[in-house]
């Protein structure tokens, strides 16, 4: 039961007069209060200039240690989703001894493909993160699938020989028909045959480099090219499903005539391709077509612009073509910069703003520019801002779950706009993992190479780094 309180008519007066002595007192101290009420904020009593404005994407420099948060939220998610191991597909029974592998093997179901081309700028991806990191769980997650794939690989290549139509789930790596099937993929291999990794990849990556070299259709000049979706197509796309892998067996065998091969693509795909006043490339370019329409996909030019810093990182500086490729790099670095767009994010079609703001490329952007300038091949103190706040966008992409969200599925080639601003996007696209280990680790080595600050209100380098 509610409790009711009872007052006399003496204390109701004495609190009536107690309530009337206040308000005069109230009154008589409001000329005080106006005097004290601060300013209102003008050009003479606020320094406008230090206004916090109200950014669509966090400002300034990121810690080490959010970075490093991101990479282990992706980290966990993959770990989790791509199993590592072979199993029986009508029993579900892993299958351990790969001598009694049969037409029912397959990989464990995940999310993703353990052999596509975007699975190898992962496993490149989490080379570097455990790199930058110092975290073994990153390596090991590349070590361990290449190791499998290369364990498998045997015992289908003795079935291939007797059986071509032998249903295997390492079928794309043993016959690769495409760019596609074999750059990627190899170039991860040597890169981790390089950092040590205890598996006979040489078998394969040695199979991938053949077909790239030997294989894959070209035009009269060298150019690697396909016969879609026209005859005698030009894709940007295919620089990093060749040149990486090219580059890194130049590293890896010390033959020149990779090396070559790899800057000679760069300047053939560049001469057709580039657009000098813009400073970007055009998606494809058909040998046929008197006017190439031009349209500046926002990945393929991160393909682009990565194969570069790649290349560059093992050309040997003596090779003649080392200061030509570092120029093409420059000149694509200062062409993407200028359309950045201000939330840090970079357009699914560079050059129109109506079209939507995409992951991928922008992780893309933000790992190549920032080994660029850990590497000191651009000015740092022009575009190591630009590189924070596209990893800060990118870093707003990733869930907590881990997935990344925001990037555009796999894409063809088009000659229309239509095709380009309708792209879906889709958490399980597979092309926006790899990017985001790689921009969130070279990231952390910008971090821990150069100082940062706030000055006058934006980003700069500290001016002892500069």
């Amino acid at each position: 039961m509610r409790e009711i309180a009872i007052v006399t008519k003496k204390e109701y007066l004495g609190n009536k007069l107690k309530v009337l002595t206040m308000g005069l007192l109230l009154s008589a101290s409001l000329p005080a209060m106006a005097q004290t009420k601060p300013a209102k904020a003008n050009d003479i009593t606020t320094p406008l200039h230090l206004l916090q404005p109200e950014y669509p994407t966090p400002y300034g420099k990121p810690a080490v240690e959010e970075v490093t948060k991101v990479l282990n939220r992706v980290y966990t998610y993959l770990e989790a989703v791509t199993p590592a191991k072979v199993i029986n597909s009508k029993t579900k029974a892993e299958i351990i001894d790969f001598k009694k592998l049969n037409a029912d093997a397959i990989f464990a179901p995940g999310d993703f493909r353990l052999t596509s081309y975007e699975w190898g700028v992962t496993y490149a991806g989490m080379l570097l993160a455990g790199e930058a990191t110092g975290d073994k769980r990153f390596t090991e997650y590349t070590n361990k699938r290449l190791k499998l794939i290369a364990d498998l690989a045997p015992h289908y290549l003795a079935q291939l020989k007797t059986n071509p139509q032998a249903p295997s789930p390492i079928k794309s790596v043993l016959t690769p028909d495409a760019l596609d099937d074999a750059g990627a993929v190899c170039a991860a291999m040597i890169k981790a045959s390089r950092s040590g990794l205890k598996a006979d990849l040489r078998p394969v990556i040695d199979n991938y480099i053949n077909y790239i070299s030997n294989k894959e259709f070209r035009l009269p000049d060298g150019t690697l090219a396909r016969n879609r979706p026209q005859p005698n197509t030009l894709w940007l796309d295919d620089l990093f499903m060749s040149v990486p892998a090219l580059a890194q067996m130049g590293k890896l065998t010390g033959e020149r005539k990779y090396y070559d091969d790899a800057v000679k693509q760069v300047q053939q795909f560049s001469q057709r391709m580039f657009n000098k006043e813009k400073g970007v490339y055009m998606h494809g370019w058909v040998q046929a077509m008197d006017e190439h329409p031009q349209f500046h996909w926002a990945r393929a030019n991160g393909w682009g612009v990565m194969t570069m810093v790649e290349l560059l990182d093992v050309l040997p500086k003596d090779h003649p073509g080392y200061q030509g490729v570092l120029a093409q790099l420059q000149a694509h670095i200062k062409g993407l910069a200028a359309y950045q767009d201000g939330t840090g994010f970079w357009h699914q079609l560079l050059d129109r703003n109506d079209t939507y703001l995409e992951t991928s490329a922008t992780a893309i952007y933000a790992y190549s520019i920032a080994r660029a300038i850990n590497q000191g091949y651009v000015d740092k103190l022009a575009y190591a801002p630009m590189t924070l706040l596209a990893w800060n966008a990118v870093a707003t992409k990733v869930n907590q779950s881990g997935g990344v969200e925001g990037t555009c599925v796999g894409t063809g080639m088009g000659f229309d706009p239509a095709f380009y601003y309708y792209r879906p996007i889709n958490v399980y696209a597979a092309h926006g993992y790899g990017p985001v280990l790689l921009a969130g680790a070279e990231v952390i080595n910008l971090l821990k190479k150069e100082a940062f600050e706030i000055n006058d209100s934006s980003l700069q380098l500290k001016a002892a780094t500069r």
